[in-house]
């Protein structure tokens, strides 16, 4: 058998090139560590703890007053194998290289490129507690877009050229006829006019902006009740951590599901709110603190329970983040309404996530018809396996991966309808 299809590598290899080529969130972002994971001289499993640099409080007066050095970590979970599967007959391997690639490659490669990017966007939406824009109304003029670019300027996002926007299809909609004028080119003026989709690859606005339809939905929770705080003093007052929880009451009295995996939240209002603050200056930002729920939340026969959330509430410190503690009896206030559908366009930049695409071993040193390949960072297994019963051929085709966000404070999602 002589044609292209039959050659492991050369198989593996057009896959990988087209797969490459349909990633769109995953070639910027942080991809710094995957190389730790499956080395053969240490093999450290399928987590790695990503290492934020420590933060420091600056003293006044000439007495010296030591601060604790405390190095903080986010785990990378390699917790993704996707693949995709195909049976062929015998004749269909004689087809030549370039109608099987455009039959049978292309598809399967471009749907796991897909997957790859929507598993991101997914992780990015539930790992995210900033939120911009207003729930049920369709950002549709430029300030909505400085809006995000000033919940990560609170956040002291680097302005460097590494800020991106991913707008959902409703949003680009939106925006594209009311946003061309911003535009000094009027190359990019006309290809938003002909196509129908924002793009500003030139930080016009602070963003370099694209429309994915893989941007995530997010389905709010149902509710219920007039949920408010439980108790005092809920916060750290030093160290750090990534996830926190709230022991709260007030929800309605029944043991029912409130909260889904990330709805977002703020606590407190006039006097009892709980506002962020700049994580360098620590100075308050003005602006309600907003945390992402991350385990699904249901209230006890009594309406009280414990939600799980991020960012953990840290009140004082290096790494404080909000102006204040959170009041027993402070009212929480969820982003939409109950069980509302809400798209969520993601702001990042390149440091707020990181993926790590490993390298899988070969099942061809087993026996067998297969090979690992790896290109710009990214890697696929292939491996084929004949039913001599049916005379059929059974092909996989691997992606191991895995998402995380290391520092979320530098991304923002934009709500929508």
């Amino acid at each position: 058998m002589s044609n292209g299809f039959q050659n492991p590598v050369m198989y593996t290899d057009e896959t990988l090139r087209v797969l490459e080529n349909n990633i769109v969130l995953g070639k910027h972002v942080s991809r710094k560590h995957q190389m730790e994971f499956g080395k053969d001289s240490m093999k450290i499993g399928d987590t790695l703890n990503i290492r934020r640099p420590a933060k420091v409080t600056v003293n006044s007066g000439a007495t010296f007053t030591a601060v604790d050095y405390t190095e903080t970590s986010v785990p990378l979970v390699i917790s993704n194998q996707r693949h995709v599967d195909n049976t062929f007959t015998s004749k269909e391997l004689t087809l030549n290289m370039q109608d099987f690639s455009d039959r049978v490659i292309k598809p399967g490669a471009i749907q796991l490129a897909q997957q790859i990017d929507i598993d991101g966007y997914i992780n990015a939406k539930n790992t995210v507690g900033a939120l911009s824009g207003t729930p049920a109304t369709a950002p549709n003029n430029v300030s909505f877009l400085f809006g995000v670019g000033k919940t990560m300027d609170d956040f002291s996002t680097p302005r460097d050229g590494q800020r991106r926007l991913a707008l959902d299809q409703g949003t680009n909609a939106s925006l594209v006829a009311s946003i061309t004028g911003f535009f000094n080119s009027q190359n990019l003026v006309g290809k938003q006019y002909e196509d129908g989709i924002f793009v500003d690859a030139t930080n016009t606005i602070g963003l370099k902006i694209a429309m994915s339809q893989n941007v995530a939905r997010h389905t709010v929770g149902p509710q219920g009740g007039t949920p408010a705080v439980s108790g005092a003093s809920q916060s750290l007052t030093a160290g750090w951590a990534n996830t926190g929880t709230l022991i709260t009451s007030g929800w309605t009295a029944a043991a029912a599901s409130r909260l889904n995996v990330g709805d977002v939240f703020t606590i407190g209002s006039a006097g009892t709110a709980v506002n962020s603050v700049n994580p360098v200056t620590h100075q308050n930002t003005g602006q309600l603190m907003q945390f992402v729920v991350t385990t699904a939340f249901s209230s006890d026969a009594s309406g009280n329970g414990t939600i799980s959330f991020t960012p953990a509430i840290i009140s004082a410190g290096p790494f404080q983040n909000v102006a204040s503690v959170p009041a027993s009896g402070a009212l929480l206030a969820i982003a939409g309404a109950a069980n509302a559908i809400q798209s969520r366009s993601i702001a990042w930049h390149y440091d707020a996530f990181e993926l790590a695409v490993v390298k899988m071993v070969d099942l061809a040193e087993f026996g067998g018809w297969g090979s690992v390949r790896s290109q710009n960072g990214f890697s696929l297994r292939v491996f084929r396996q004949a039913a001599i019963s049916s005379d059929t051929v059974g092909n996989r085709t691997d992606a191991l991966y895995g998402w995380s966000t290391p520092y979320q404070e530098q991304a923002c999602q934009l709500v929508g309808t």
